[in-house]
């Protein structure tokens, strides 16, 4: 089986059982980015969904696709939908539009943006908002289409790549749902991989939308016994007997995900693939599913355990430091149990894409620790986090999100952090960005009868002990 070298030097593994979808991305690339034969001609884009249940290789597909289209040279924006950060306003949109803006002055971004620099600006982060209205959610995104219209005509190829669809906040998608109806018409790109059971009600039109454009979502399927089998080998070693593949096949259904890590299990353990050690595969696979994840982490150490549960509260974008601060962990642990993560398969190693910041292994393995966090000190950490984020000055919009998971029993911190109620100015019929109900949830939350122990300690400062006096 031919293998696939990265820039890096790394073995990537082959994509098995996904040619049809490979060859829909390489054909709508074609289309954007032409033939490459020298010959002009009309560029289109488009939009390419892949949709599946968890673990049928979406991300895969999706790290694939930016790989080929920067092998073409097309300007990549990639975005990713956190599972904590799905009420935070626009949240996907500025990790699409914030790298653009990044390398450019507050002069060029007045320049860029032009008319639409009051409203566009705070909504993608680029300055902090002012006054007390909301601004209002159609101006945002037609200030959008502007913003991302302009820069698909003067980058163009681009292609714009969405993760984890099913998990972009609200105010994203109607933007992003709307805008692809265009991208036939602009040298732009738009893929998008998602998980159609999680998908939210409002989202339907972004799939008739892939269907109306000629290309269905594709629905991607479970592995077959011979591509599994093709894993085990490339995994373990030439030489796995067809029965102790075919039980790995049936152990884990085919997931794609689930075959990778018990392949990896199996080579770790030293198991001789041969049908004498099917009895073994059983234990294996159970060790990887939810609770066996976590039994994997907590075999690490407390302090593992720590860095783990802060970077799946803070959610996506988190930086090493920001996570040992809300682990309370000093620079030289913090490095030893990041590796230790790595080492385990619980977070990702490091790539020059992620630009420093922390990436769970899979989002399964996210989701899993995540859960796995007992209801009061998930509290306690979540404290933590908007006191650590307000700290690194990331604003109220990032912190607001954590604030709404504490039991803040009327806190004037946490109202005062939130700010002042703000009237809604979206009009009659459209949706209140989540951020202008923020003060008002936090000031009205119930007292909990659990609050005394959510600010428990567990070896690191108590959510109250974190915050700054007011």
């Amino acid at each position: 089986m031919a293998e696939m070298i990265g820039r890096s030097g790394r073995v990537r593994r082959p994509m098995l059982e996904r040619e049809t979808e490979l060859s829909a991305l390489d054909g709508m690339l074609t289309d954007l980015c032409g033939s490459g034969d020298g010959a002009e001609g009309v560029r289109t884009g488009g939009l390419l969904a892949f949709a599946g249940p968890p673990g049928m290789g979406k991300t895969a597909l999706i790290t694939e696709t930016r790989r080929r289209a920067i092998a073409r040279g097309c300007t990549v924006l990639l975005a990713r939908g956190g599972e904590q950060e799905q009420e935070v306003a626009f949240h996907v949109v500025r990790q699409l539009v914030q790298p653009v803006f990044a390398a450019e002055s507050p002069e060029e971004h007045r320049r860029i943006l032009g008319t639409w620099y009051d409203i566009v600006a705070p909504a993608v982060g680029l300055v902090a908002a002012e006054g007390d209205a909301s601004p209002d959610p159609q101006g945002v995104r037609d200030g959008l289409d502007w913003v991302v219209t302009r820069f698909a005509v003067h980058f163009s190829p681009v292609v714009l790549i969405l993760d984890d669809a099913h998990w972009a906040d609200p105010e994203s998608l109607a933007w992003l749902t709307a805008f692809a109806a265009r991208a036939e018409e602009l040298p732009i790109l738009i893929v998008v991989g998602y998980r159609p059971d999680e998908l939210p009600a409002g989202a339907g039109p972004l799939r008739r939308i892939a269907e109306r454009s000629g290309s269905r979502p594709f629905e991607l399927t479970p592995l077959t016994p011979t591509a599994v089998q093709r894993v085990v080998n490339h995994m373990v070693g030439e030489g796995a007997d067809e029965a102790f593949c075919r039980e790995c096949w049936a152990v884990t259904g085919g997931n794609p995900y689930e075959v990778v890590e018990l392949s990896a299990k199996i080579r770790e353990r030293g198991i001789k693939p041969q049908q004498a050690n099917v009895s073994q595969l059983r234990e294996l696979i159970t060790a990887i599913k939810d609770s066996g994840l976590v039994e994997r982490l907590e075999r690490l150490g407390t302090a593992a355990v720590r860095f783990a549960w802060a970077a799946a509260v803070l959610g996506t974008e988190v930086s090493p430091t920001l996570a040992a601060n809300v682990a309370g962990l000093g620079a030289v642990q913090a490095a030893d149990v990041l590796d230790q993560l790595r080492g385990a398969r619980i977070l990702a190693p490091a790539r020059k894409s992620d630009n420093g910041n922390l990436r769970f292994f899979h989002p399964l393995v996210a989701s899993a620790v995540y859960q796995a966090i007992p209801g009061a000190l998930r509290v306690a950490l979540h404290g933590q986090a908007a006191a650590a984020v307000v700290d690194a000055g990331l604003g109220a919009t990032a912190a607001a999100r954590h604030l709404l998971e504490m039991h803040p029993e009327h806190d004037d911190w946490v109202v005062q952090r939130c700010g002042r109620p703000r009237p809604s100015t979206s009009g009659p019929g459209r949706r209140t960005p989540p951020a202008a109900a923020w003060p008002a949830r936090c000031a009205n939350r119930p007292r909990s009868r659990t609050a005394p122990g959510s600010c428990s300690s567990w070896a690191a400062p108590p959510c109250s002990a974190s915050r700054p006096p007011p």
